[in-house]
């Protein structure tokens, strides 16, 4: 386990403090902290509620009202918000801290100056990889943070059964074990929605245990198909989705009383259409909540975190109050937690920004549990590196140098032309498209068709050392020249992808990324334009996330250089293996059509 002690307190349970509150509120105690003069959001009420004071003790809210002078003694500290906002601090009800590339300290340092004092963390990355001691890692490191990290236990390790391998395996007895830690708040999004239809037993033990142990099951519906499937996904327990992409989506979720969850991450943009269901078709805003799911640190660095959400929320329509409600209450409630957080309200922790202007979100100030953690956009507490155990690193096991001919794709006959199924991206968006091309053999080998932009993709084998590669096609990268990149974050059983147009350099990014403990590698002609490393798993960095978002930055620019358009298309590179999302998608036993959930040919 790590060997780093948290050195930020928890926050005190109410039953402990719950006295102290009362007393504060009524002046028999004196506040440790009382804000003054602030425009209080009530997210309960939905109101904006000038002259407000707030006083805090033990971390929590005692008193919010229009006079807190009676809760002022002498070790008090003021701040005066000069009529200023007083909002709660967000939250972000689903997200994988991996897609940062770096660990819950650094994500934790990139988004509390923009906001977030809570999140929902689902660890189903590195738990592909290391299986339950990684989740117990990630599980370890959010208690040690000064704001709330939850985590949700992964419930589909691997995701897809039978159609990849993942480095580990998660079942019932795991999940339900693991329901007994103190941060597990629930079970993270369960992707085998077959599965779950077809009441699968490891399905059915997953979901049964998370129920018994009164915590939330998180969904993950990726089918466009709201027919009986849907109803039987729902009927089975899973009590939320973020993956829908039209405002029939989230209604027909809201309808089956689900949790609409709307994620606009670095590479996923579903907001705009969905939250029409309440902007143009009125329905209740309840039952929506706003998330990020996947958001790399480059985004986090330039763009922000959920502030940045909420933004694009109110630009399309929304009232800023729903919006932020979207962003606190609702998801605190969805958890089960609105005792907890969520809002501004006596007995809550003590989560709160100060914000100049509510339409523009623009943060002067965090706090967490009463003490201030960011200010003008910059921390201003330290929050000290998480070591991580040897068995975390030194994951990437190829098993063999890989060549140029590993990476050939050999035809049915020696010339002619042959039909290829290819996986087509879709920009901003998780799914893909089942295309095919038509392309030329010489001398039994399928050549690429760079013209008309489509090239190699290949899965690497990277857990179990069998030197294993399957081959097929992709199209939507828009490479132009010479290259190749590969990436051991490859969702969801992270083994190795590898787009190119050139062989040799699929096999230079393949061998580099072994000898780095993986990460993200750009090559051309030989030349490596570009590496991030993330030793962690093969997932993760132990560097600061403005050093990986400068190495990002790096990477993008290479990508661009060999003729990439993509709006962050290295998120749409990592999720080529992600088969739980239609339409078609490629693992380590070949290409699957996730609408059938069946292995098919490269050839059509």
């Amino acid at each position: 386990m790590p060997s780093t002690k948290p050195i930020f307190a928890p926050p005190k349970p109410w039953t402990e403090c719950a006295r102290d509150l009362v007393n504060v509120a009524m002046g028999r105690k004196m506040a440790d902290l009382v804000v003054r003069n602030g425009k209080w959001l009530n997210v309960h009420s939905g109101e904006v509620i000038p002259a407000t004071d707030l006083a805090i003790v033990d971390g929590r809210f005692a008193y919010c009202g229009p006079d807190a002078s009676h809760c002022i003694g002498e070790g008090t500290k003021v701040v005066d918000a000069r009529g200023r906002y007083l909002v709660p601090g967000l939250c972000d009800a689903h997200m994988h801290i991996e897609s940062g590339m770096v660990t819950v300290t650094e994500f934790t340092r990139a988004v509390v100056p923009h906001g977030t004092t809570s999140m929902f963390v689902d660890p189903h990355e590195i738990a592909n990889v290391l299986g339950l001691p990684g989740v117990r890692m990630m599980h370890d490191e959010a208690e040690a943070m000064p704001v709330n990290v939850f985590v949700q236990m992964p419930s589909c390790v691997p995701s897809a059964p039978g159609l990849e391998h993942a480095g580990a395996s998660l079942g019932p007895h795991e999940i339900g074990e693991a329901m007994a830690w103190p941060n597990i708040i629930g079970l993270g999004e369960v992707m085998n929605f077959p599965g779950v239809a077809a009441n699968e037993q490891t399905m059915v033990g997953a979901i049964e245990a998370t129920v018994t142990a009164g915590k939330t099951v998180g969904g993950h519906y990726a089918s466009p198909d709201l027919g009986l499937p849907f109803h039987g996904y729902v009927a089975g327990g899973p009590e939320d989705d973020h993956e829908g992409t039209r405002a029939e989506d989230a209604i027909a979720r809201v309808r089956q009383g689900m949790k609409a969850m709307l994620r606009l991450g670095s590479a996923w943009y579903d907001v705009a259409e969905q939250i029409k269901a309440v902007t143009e078709q009125g329905i209740d805003p309840r039952n929506f909540i706003l998330c990020t799911d996947d958001s790399h640190s480059g985004t986090l660095v330039r763009d922000g975190h959920m502030d940045r959400v909420v933004r694009h929320a109110i630009a399309q329509g929304l009232a800023p109050v729903t919006a932020i409600q979207m962003a606190t209450v609702n998801t605190a409630q969805h958890f089960k937690l609105e005792r907890e957080l969520g809002s501004i309200a006596p007995g809550r922790r003590a989560d709160f920004l100060i914000v100049s202007n509510l339409a523009e979100l623009s943060i002067d100030e965090v706090y967490g549990r009463g003490a201030q953690l960011a200010k003008d956009g910059k921390l201003t507490v330290e929050i000290p590196p998480y070591d991580y155990p040897a068995e975390a690193k030194g994951t990437v096991k190829l098993g063999k140098t890989l060549a140029a001919d590993d990476f050939l794709i050999r035809a049915p006959k020696p010339s002619g032309d042959v039909d290829v199924r290819v996986i087509g991206v879709i920009e901003n968006q998780a799914p893909t498209r089942a295309l095919e091309a038509r392309l030329s053999v010489e001398d039994g080998i399928v050549q690429m068709d760079r013209p008309n932009d489509v090239c190699q993709i290949a899965l690497v084998e990277r857990h179990r050392a069998t030197g294993t590669v399957a081959n097929a096609f992709v199209s939507g990268f828009g490479y132009t020249q010479d290259c190749a990149m590969a990436s051991t974050v490859a969702h969801d059983s992270h083994h190795m992808i590898v787009v190119g147009t050139n062989r040799e350099d699929m096999a230079i990014a393949a061998n580099r990324l072994g000898e780095v403990g993986g990460g993200v590698v750009m090559i051309s002609k030989g030349e490596e334009l570009a590496l991030v490393e993330m030793p962690i798993a093969g997932l993760m960095s132990d560097e600061r996330a403005e050093i990986v978002a400068a190495k990002t930055d790096i990477l993008g620019a290479a990508m661009r250089e060999m003729g990439c358009t993509l709006n962050n298309a290295y998120m749409q590179h990592s999720l080529l293996a992600l088969v739980v999302i239609p339409e078609l998608r490629i693992s380590d036993v070949g290409l699957v059509d996730v609408r059938t959930f069946e292995q098919v040919d490269v050839f059509v």
